[in-house]
């Protein structure tokens, strides 16, 4: 039979107190707390990640004109003077207004003449609006006075008479009931908001009262 393997020096032997003196062992799952930067960015030395891309406000002067006109022109037109005075409440410097603004209106992106035009035709059709009024809403607009004068003249003073009556007839039925003069008085009242002349206001409504069968005094 092979010896028994004799047993070595008791120093080469772990003793019951050995455990005592080894590091502890970190708990499962825990690991060490790497060492960051200050401002908690990222380990010390090691590459930072690039910061995200600015945002709309910190970008180009041109570029952010440029956008802020493209979105106010989606879906409808606007004057010269309307886009500008949007750049001017966003901070855009004015000399790069007056460039973004300059080019927008040779590549036919800003159209004071066809915007006025197209105003008119609108206004006068679905509104009934007169002339006088159509020309102030295109002035608080913009729109310079030989461009506003050019889209006047493109109302006939026929239609013109043509859609105050139509106004007068559609608000007559609700003044039946009322003393002549209180009926006069609306009427009147209803076109001068419109732009109509006072004459031809105060013509339309005698003719459509008179129809009517209302009677009027010699002063009418």
């Amino acid at each position: 039979m092979a010896p028994e393997p004799v047993p070595g020096p008791a120093e080469d032997r772990p003793g019951p107190d050995d455990d005592a003196d080894r590091p502890a062992a970190r708990p499962a799952g825990r690991r060490r707390k790497r060492a960051t930067t200050d401002d908690g960015a990222g380990p010390e030395g090691a590459p930072q990640p690039a910061r995200p891309a600015r945002d709309a406000e910190e970008t180009d002067p041109a570029t952010r004109a440029r956008d802020i006109c493209l979105r106010l022109l989606t879906g409808t037109a606007r004057t010269r003077r309307q886009l500008a005075d949007a750049l001017r409440k966003r901070e855009i410097p004015d000399e790069v207004a007056e460039e973004v603004l300059s080019r927008f209106e040779e590549v036919g992106l800003i159209d004071d003449a066809a915007f006025a035009a197209a105003w008119v035709d609108s206004r006068q059709s679905r509104r009934g609006l007169a002339r006088r009024a159509l020309g102030r809403e295109l002035r608080t607009r913009g729109v310079s006075g030989d461009l506003v004068e050019a889209a006047l003249a493109r109302v006939d003073p026929e239609d013109e008479a043509v859609a105050a009556r139509a106004l007068v007839d559609r608000r007559l039925p609700a003044t039946r009931g009322l003393e002549t003069q209180a009926r006069i008085r609306r009427l009147v009242a209803m076109l001068a908001r419109r732009g109509y002349p006072e004459g031809l206001a105060f013509r339309v409504v005698r003719e459509a009262l008179g129809e009517e069968g209302e009677g009027f005094g010699e002063d009418w």
